[in-house]
């Protein structure tokens, strides 16, 4: 299978290129994104097949339906990282919480959040590819809190690859700073940026555009790529666990094969969300796709009234730090899906010119086929993080309680609802013991230990012992010195 380009083709590049290149080379012409040019069927016969396969089982032959260009060898060694979970014969238990609500728990990894179901796997594979071509490779990575600790995770000390993972000083939780700036990796460098993560996505993406940026690292035999969702390397990863999810509910006798479901993601960046879509045009039985979201909530104005607007907005700081995005990248790829590349490339600009685009009727018709949505402020999030410990007794973090508000408005039918919990409660600690005890500016150490006390839960040892490692890197810098932080490291 080929890939081809959101906004179509400059001519300075093919029309179409490998599964490799796409990742390798991840922005495409006019600073599109690549997407497959098709997709494969599934079906129900597939998901019948895979009913009592295992997870790497699934994924090995959905990557295998995708035909793409890496050996099987190369995917069967990366899908083994899945042992690194909690249980690798189930790295996303799905557990159910009401009649009608199960939530799917994808932060049972090395990490501690969802980010390290794709990350994992990608990262030896494109390692593996650098190294087959006997190239070296500089990934970036922007970060609001998760794709960083889990890109220098699955990078660390891997061969022909190094990491310069950008984020937002003070606008993640202590704990995912904790993870990136102690970490010792020769080949890593973590640097902390004066700005939002849109300032980081934004310096991302203009360095994988920048041909004086590819020169100057060309001079040091250097290629660029990058971990954030702009690589379908981490796309694709992400389908399959949206397929399993269906799967578990039938394995537990929630659902009957066929039959249907919703979605309820919370998004930032729209990856998570672009996965559960193309999950279902592959033939996933789902009623809609439902999008949670924070007090930044483009995504929800943008699926209500059809217009993305970002004319005098800002980021908004919220207890849910990784869904503070206005600039959600993935949402071109269903443009492109919709309304093809020259509708793509003409909304594209008009965001990158005037901060503004708006659907038309029949766009915005088309869009609300696939998508609802709502938002979720922080002090109802924490309402709904107390009454569903306290009520159902299930502890939850601040990003999934989100969807806990959507999952009430958005759900019009008798249908059972996959709410995907992107975090465990240990990386937002202060959050939830002020919604469960009322503690207020607690320290992470301490409200872990307070959330620890009140519900019987451990603290995980990678957690704890974040707390007593050395900071190892220290670079907080303007976002303007971004290019010359990363040169000087390499």
């Amino acid at each position: 299978m080929n890939f081809i380009q959101t906004r179509g083709c400059d001519k300075n590049r093919p029309q179409s290129v490998t599964f490799s290149e796409a990742i390798l080379n991840p922005i495409a012409s006019f600073g599109g994104l690549y997407v497959p040019e098709s997709l494969p069927e599934l079906g129900e016969e597939f998901l019948v097949k895979h009913l009592n396969s295992s997870y790497k089982e699934l994924a090995s032959d959905m990557l295998g339906r995708f035909e793409i260009d890496i050996e099987k060898s190369v995917i069967d060694e990366a899908l083994k990282l899945y042992d690194k979970f909690d249980n690798p014969s189930n790295p996303v238990p799905v557990v159910k919480v009401k009649e009608n609500l199960y939530v799917s728990e994808l932060y049972h990894g090395p990490t501690r959040a969802f980010k390290d179901m794709a990350l994992q796997p990608f990262g030896a594979v494109l390692s593996s590819i650098a190294q087959k071509r006997g190239e070296h490779y500089l990934i970036l990575a922007a970060t609001s809190g998760d794709t960083g600790p889990a890109a220098l995770e699955t990078f660390k000390n891997r061969a022909n690859v190094q990491v310069a993972c950008l984020y937002p000083d003070g606008g993640t939780s202590d704990v995912q700073r904790l993870q990136m700036v102690t970490e010792d990796g020769k080949n890593l460098k973590v640097i902390g940026i004066r700005g939002v993560f849109d300032d980081a996505q934004n310096a991302l993406k203009r360095l994988l555009a920048s041909d004086e940026f590819k020169s100057a690292l060309k001079e040091k035999n250097i290629l660029l790529s990058a971990a954030n969702s702009v690589n379908f390397g981490r796309i694709i990863f992400q389908i399959i666990y949206h397929i399993h999810s269906y799967l578990e509910l039938v394995r537990q006798s929630a659902i009957t094969m066929g039959e249907k479901v919703y979605l309820n993601v919370p998004s930032g960046n729209f990856g998570n969300a672009l996965g559960a879509y193309y999950g279902w045009k592959m033939g996933l039985p789902v009623e809609k796709i439902i999008i949670s979201s924070n007090e930044n909530n483009v995504l929800t104005r943008l699926i209500k009234t059809g217009k993305y607007d970002l004319r005098n907005s800002h980021v908004v700081s919220t207890t849910s730090p990784a869904m503070d995005i206005l600039k959600s990248s993935n949402v071109e790829r269903i443009l492109y899906d919709m309304f093809g590349y020259e509708r793509t490339k003409d909304l594209m600009g008009d965001l990158e010119s005037k901060n503004f685009y708006e659907l038309s009727a029949t766009e915005l018709s088309e869009l609300q086929k696939s998508f609802d949505a709502d938002f979720c402020n922080g002090e109802e999030g924490k309402k709904y993080i107390n009454t569903t410990f306290y009520k159902d007794g299930y502890l939850m973090d601040p990003h999934t309680a989100t969807c806990m508000k959507s999952y009430e408005t958005c759900s019009k039918k008798d249908v059972k609802s996959i709410i995907y919990s992107t975090a465990e409660w240990t990386k937002f600690s202060p959050v939830i013991a002020n919604a469960l005890t009322g503690e207020v500016d607690a320290e992470d150490i301490v409200a872990l230990e307070s959330i620890s006390k009140e519900s019987n839960l451990e603290i995980p040892a990678m957690v704890k012992g974040l707390f007593s490692k050395p900071i190892v890197q220290k670079s907080i810098i303007e976002k303007e010195d971004i290019e010359k932080e990363i040169l000087k490291f390499l």
